[in-house]
């Protein structure tokens, strides 16, 4: 773990991980696992190109997946 963007990466999987496990574990789940494919493939495709030197795309990325998340998936803040 070099790069700000293999900790941005990580975190993002993981809270895309217990999301997933939240929601997995309700009676009847409202989405289903094929909604996750995106944001995963897309936090391994922005952990390659911010190592390889590409910020601004891998930057642009990490936004996307942020509102692929907020938008799509829609999590529930507590609070």
């Amino acid at each position: 773990m070099e790069t700000i963007f293999d900790w941005l990466t990580v975190v993002t999987f993981a809270a895309l991980a217990v999301i997933y496990l939240q929601r997995s574990a309700q009676a009847a789940p409202k989405d289903k696992v094929w909604h996750y494919v995106p944001p995963a493939i897309g936090c391994a495709a922005v952990n390659y190109a911010g190592n390889e030197g590409y910020v601004i795309p891998a930057a642009m990325g990490l936004v996307m997946i942020m509102a692929y998340i907020y938008y799509v998936l829609k999590p529930q803040m507590s609070g």
